[in-house]
């Protein structure tokens, strides 16, 4: 009986020879899905190289490519290859990097909480994250130079974490519920911070200020790409070993502990690798909402609630909603720019109504 729990919960259906044909016939769309969105992000992320007040046609975007690792290509003019390589290509690899954590990030709080309403902000992440970078703008602090805001952003959200996990905790386990609620108050007492430090600032640390929570990756760099690559990298590789076991808590805890899996430290683990995705995207990039709620849904809409698929997939996914998202945030009021948080959100919040009208008419709430 337990082998078929098991097996249900990996392949979305009920075990057995009857079902086999449908789970091929799953796969074999769950395998077309990835390669069109694997196709779809490097065609984006060419054309986003390219598209700006310095137009580089596509096809010498891909031959400066091939000429730097030695397959080819050709080199571009001076000026054309300072803007791809110092300017376009940084961008770029830093949208892949923080919108693949951000995605992923998502879809390991929905599996961790239970509920597809769930993404890194509900524990206090983002706005942690955002006391320590307004923090270290409204009193001036500059102990790591340039990274000075980066750094305090970074250790901010760990820490915010940590304080939410440390406060819900009782008598051994920490209640889902109470860690949502704990984090609801932590979030509250950070915008009070935040609003506190933007009374005390000048204009001129209002404006860093205003600019950073609105999210951006303007000022993208391949130092900020270096800085963020080892988190974006560890989590993103630690998170599908977990498909299994999250498969197995969608069943339920109780269910979950009889097949073996220790749900105590599945949370924590979880928690800590979605603290270190959020807190290095928020660090680069600002705060950037509703990629991690909405990539997520729209995959398991798609293909399923496995989370074999739906893990790297919602990476996937965010890296390409954020490439794409940051095309259009610089080329649509050129030559002013959009801020990128500003944008997700105006798509996202929609979204989000939806998802609950849909939500409430089909089950009648959240159970």
């Amino acid at each position: 009986m337990a082998v078929l729990t098991e097996e249900a919960a990996s392949d979305g259906g009920t075990a057995g020879a009857p079902s086999r044909p449908r789970a091929a016939g799953r796969r074999g769309r769950r395998t077309l899905l990835i390669a069109a969105m694997a196709a779809a992000l490097l065609a984006l992320c060419l054309l986003s190289a390219g598209i700006g007040a310095y137009e580089i046609p596509v096809g010498d975007v891909l031959g400066s490519l091939l000429h730097r690792v030695g397959l080819g290509g050709a080199r571009l003019d001076r000026v054309g290859e300072s803007v791809l390589w110092n300017v376009r290509l940084p961008r770029v690899v830093l949208a892949l990097l923080v919108g693949a954590s951000l995605g992923c990030a998502g879809a390991l709080m929905q599996g961790v909480f239970g509920n597809p309403l769930a993404e890194p902000g509900v524990i206090g992440i983002s706005s942690g994250a955002a006391v320590g970078a307004v923090g270290s703008i409204a009193l001036g602090l500059s102990f790591f130079g340039n990274w000075t805001v980066t750094a305090c952003a970074f250790a901010a959200g760990l820490l915010t974490v940590l304080v939410v996990y440390a406060l819900s905790r009782s008598g051994g386990r920490t209640e889902v519920v109470t860690l949502i609620l704990t984090g609801i108050a932590v979030n509250a007492f950070a915008g009070a911070l935040i609003g506190l430090f933007v009374f005390f600032a000048d204009n001129a640390q209002v404006t860093q200020i205003t600019f950073w929570q609105l999210g951006s990756l303007a000022q993208a760099t391949w130092p900020k790409v270096l800085a963020v690559l080892p988190c974006a990298l560890a989590g993103l590789a630690v998170a599908p070993f977990y498909a299994r076991k999250l498969d197995l808590l969608a069943l339920g805890e109780r269910p979950a502990r009889h097949l073996g899996v220790d749900v105590e430290r599945l949370r924590i683990t979880l928690v800590l690798v979605v603290a270190l995705l959020t807190a290095a995207a928020v660090a680069v990039a600002g705060i950037i909402t509703f990629v991690g709620l909405l990539v997520p849904h729209l995959l398991r809409m798609a293909a399923g609630p496995g989370h074999r698929l739906l893990v790297p997939g919602s990476a996937l996914g965010g890296a390409l909603v954020l490439v794409a998202a940051d095309l259009a945030a610089r080329t649509v009021a050129q030559p002013a720019e959009l801020p990128l948080g500003v944008l997700t959100a105006l798509f996202g919040s929609p979204f989000f109504f939806w998802l609950l009208r849909r939500t409430r008419r089909k089950q009648g709430g959240w159970a």
